[in-house]
């Protein structure tokens, strides 16, 4: 415990830290800066220098990284530290010792209660310190906790960082701190755009930083501030063709990353290269030229596309030009590689797949691709879909491996396979299914569409869950190598939200059964479970209650179709002003049923002329009523009605356990007893386990 001395508050100014380097990775440059940010606040605020709340400010270009923090104090405050000792029973000389080490009389020690009880503590004076004698070191630990997947050494010496850093801005207020970070002493110099900008940048005062920056050096440090004015580029020249952008805000991050003043420009390709299947113009714009494609209103792809300059000039024809002249020859591998492609069949490449290994312990993608086709054939028969076409698309789905369009793109796989399907003569159903197995391909991405289609992405991941399991690939705490928990995530999607009323456990058994003999051995019910753990995550996610979650997906099983109506009715039921008794009731049943070694095993039928007790002879009565209306709702679907039902027995449930003591001595009458309330149990728990619902 510390207390700050009262006295003349120290000076507050803003603090201004900038490292200038050489060209930064633009992949989680942003993040990268606010990292940095939070590191160093949290510093201050650790050793003082902060003793309010600021918030921070962070810059991010591709040649540097900056934090802002105002009202940082140049000297921290002197406090008063608490430094506990020895127990107030301890001998004199103990204590005595204590206090003469800390500089303390004995008498001023004070007693003070600890969990090992009451004990003297040496309230001692700490001095501040000065923000120059520690910034940089600060400086230093907070880069530390910086992650980036490679750091760089430069020149002699033994620092790294993600690129080499040439410069280093230390400012508090008018003042430069000085120091040295990373090998580089703080001055108060930055420099402006490389082509643009003064080269040097002479700063008087911390807080003129961003505005100094974008006007004498023509950065926009700021990337929040940098991507909207991109965005806003970009908006007006869409409006001027009458285009939209489609899906860029990926690309628009990592694009703010790469410029400091940006400038949008429009460029065009030859319209003959629309020919060739737009996903693969777009690809190669946006992956390999980071270029925005422009498109139709009907969401067809045009023969323009946006460039994103780090030139702004009046005349930016040489820039356009010089930008089209690069994006011809990329459009042109795309399209020679579609036009060989489509000289084999599909079905022609699928012998080769034997020469691909899918997995050293689950063979080659030929081996894999008939497992899929043996399950998706029978999940097919399962959902009244048309068989052979499901598993034809089963036998095609992997044959776009091997073209080379999707060798230069693997994104494309599936994407692909059904331009070429479709060229070969294949059914629209078929070519549908090669490219829609794949998905969901990530989080809010569309589900597979129609029944051949959901059967053969069914196959597809259930192959994958249950082979990498059995083959040692279950994930390990953030290690998911074969992205198994997405898989899971577009299994428990398809089947609850397509819906499709197929049982899971029973998709999994199949699954396994398309293995060879013996390669199956103990990780079923560790994939059930890693399932089920995968659903409650997801339905956690989109904000569903934890409590109600567990005990939908406790009852559940396999039928994941059922869980969005269940959950409805849950809440429902929980509105019922019995809900909370009951659910307590519903705990204190299975509690009693669990420590019954008669029936917790197997089902027991009450037997009437054992009831002596009014109460459970009125329990008996209402659950024999209201039993088989609950059934034909539950079976009906009609979950809310079923549980809504259960607020009519809470006066039974009440007075049985008021009045009957069900753990008595005589066997016979205990196990009755118990056998009553596993019925009850029965009632309660259809449509999901209510016992968990007691907070």
């Amino acid at each position: 415990m510390s207390k700050t001395k009262a006295g003349k508050a120290p000076v507050s100014e803003t603090l201004l830290v900038e490292l200038l380097t050489e060209e930064l990775p633009p992949n989680g440059l942003n993040v990268l800066s606010e990292a940095f940010g939070s590191a160093l606040a949290y510093e201050f605020t650790l050793s003082g220098f902060l003793p309010h709340n600021e918030a921070v400010k962070t810059y991010a270009t591709p040649r540097r990284i900056a934090v802002q923090i105002p009202r940082t104090l140049a000297r921290s405050p002197d406090v008063e530290r608490d430094i506990p000792g020895p127990p107030i029973n301890a001998p004199t000389e103990a204590v005595a010792g204590f206090a003469r080490k800390n500089g303390v009389p004995v008498d001023k020690l004070v007693r003070r209660a600890t969990q090992k009880g009451e004990v003297f503590v040496a309230r001692k004076p700490v001095k501040g310190s000065l923000l120059e004698e520690v910034l940089a070191g600060k400086v230093e630990t907070a880069l530390k906790t910086l992650s980036f997947p490679r750091a760089m050494r430069w020149g002699d010496g033994e620092v790294q960082f993600a690129r080499p850093v040439h410069g280093l801005v230390m400012m508090h207020g008018k003042h430069v701190i000085p120091g040295t970070v990373l090998a580089v002493p703080a001055g108060r110099t930055t420099t402006g755009h490389r082509f643009m900008g003064a080269v040097s940048i002479r700063l008087s005062h911390a807080d003129e930083y961003e505005t100094r920056l974008r006007k004498g050096g023509h950065v926009i440090a700021d990337f929040a501030k940098r991507k909207s004015e991109i965005d806003k580029q970009m908006q007006a020249e869409a409006r001027r063709y009458k285009a939209s952008l489609g899906e860029y805000q990926d690309l628009l991050d990592e694009v703010t990353a790469l410029v400091e003043f940006p400038a949008v420009y429009a460029g065009e390709f030859d319209p003959s290269f629309l020919e060739v299947p737009q996903e693969c113009l777009i690809l190669t714009m946006r992956k390999n030229q980071k270029y925005f494609p422009l498109f139709a209103p009907d969401g067809k792809l045009l023969p323009k596309f946006l460039i994103v300059s780090n030139m702004r000039v009046s005349d930016p024809s040489h820039i356009v030009g010089g930008n089209e002249r690069v994006i011809r020859p990329r459009l042109e591998d795309a399209r020679f590689f579609f036009n060989q492609d489509r000289k084999l069949r599909l079905e022609a490449r699928v012998p080769q797949l034997a020469k691909v290994v899918y997995h050293h312990k689950l063979g080659t993608q030929l081996e894999r691709m008939q497992r899929i086709k043996l399950l998706s054939g029978e999940i097919a028969r399962m959902l009244g879909a048309d068989v052979m076409q499901s598993e034809r698309a089963a036998e095609l789905s992997k044959a776009d491996l091997l073209t080379g369009m999707v060798g230069e793109f693997p994104e494309l796989q599936g994407t692909m396979g059904r331009y070429y399907a479709l060229h070969d003569g294949e059914p629209k159903e078929v070519a549908d299914a090669v490219e829609s197995h794949y998905r969901p391909r990530y989080a809010g991405d569309r589900l597979p569409g129609g029944k051949v289609a959901c059967a053969l992405a069914l196959a597809d991941k259930l192959d994958t869950l249950v082979g990498m399991f059995a083959s040692g690939g279950a994930p390990t705490g953030e290690k998911d190598p074969f992205a198994l928990r997405r898989q899971a995530l577009g299994v428990l999607r398809i089947l609850m939200e397509t819906p499709i009323s197929l049982d899971l456990f029973h998709l999994l058994r199949s699954a396994e059964e398309s293995f060879p003999k013996g390669f199956i051995k103990n990780n079923p019910n560790e994939v059930r479970g890693f399932l089920l753990d995968r659903l409650r995550n997801y339905l956690r996610e989109r904000g569903e209650d934890t409590l109600q979650v567990e005990a939908v997906v406790s009852q559940i099983n396999g039928l994941i179709y059922q869980v969005p109506a269940r959950l409805r009715a849950v809440r429902e039921f929980v509105k019922l002003p019995e809900a909370k008794d009951l659910a307590a009731a519903n705990k204190r049943v299975l509690n009693i049923i669990y420590k019954n070694e008669e029936i917790r095993t197997r089902f027991v039928s009450p037997d009437r002329t054992m009831m002596k007790e009014s109460a459970e002879i009125a329990l008996m009565d209402a659950v024999e009523r209201l039993a088989p209306i609950a059934k034909k709702h539950f079976e009906s679907g009609e979950y809310e009605e079923s549980l809504l039902l259960l607020a009519k027995i809470k006066p039974d449930v009440d007075r049985f356990f008021d009045n009957v003591m069900v753990m008595v001595e005589k066997t016979d009458v205990r196990n009755n007893r118990a056998a009553l309330l596993q019925q009850l149990g029965l009632l309660m728990n259809q449509v999901a386990d209510i016992s968990k619902l007691a907070a």
